[in-house]
């Protein structure tokens, strides 16, 4: 299975070490600066699975995961952080997001939640 995901995060660093951590996993990673740029890609329903972080400029990642919801788009978030946020995790949870994770939590569990929520096994 060919796993697509659309990496969303305004640090450019972030989304350069992510898309080469997920490079060498065998997942191919397209990376987005903002919300409202993946929202304007024509092409956006080829991922298997979204990977996004909460904090964002403009529209934030729980904004876009509701505006998913309100299009019955089933696609998988997995949301990243870089700041210990429970209510936030609590929201993205109660929406039914298949991960949240710190930014400095291993990167093999971000794999393996990306892997379960398309169901390909963590290999």
């Amino acid at each position: 299975m060919n796993i697509q995901v659309a990496l969303i995060d305004d640090d450019q660093s972030v989304r350069r070490a992510l898309s080469r951590l997920l490079h060498v996993m065998k997942i191919e990673a397209v990376g987005y600066s903002s919300a409202e740029t993946f929202i304007q890609d024509p092409d956006r329903n080829r991922f298997s699975c979204l990977l996004v972080d909460v904090q964002l400029g403009g529209m934030t990642g729980l904004e876009l995961q509701r505006c998913l919801k309100a299009e019955h788009n089933p696609v998988p978030v997995i949301f990243i952080t870089a700041f210990e946020d429970p209510t936030a995790q609590a929201e993205a949870e109660r929406l039914g997001c298949a991960g949240f994770f710190q930014k400095t939590d291993a990167g093999a569990r971000i794999i393996h939640a990306i892997r379960q929520s398309v169901g390909v096994g963590a290999k």
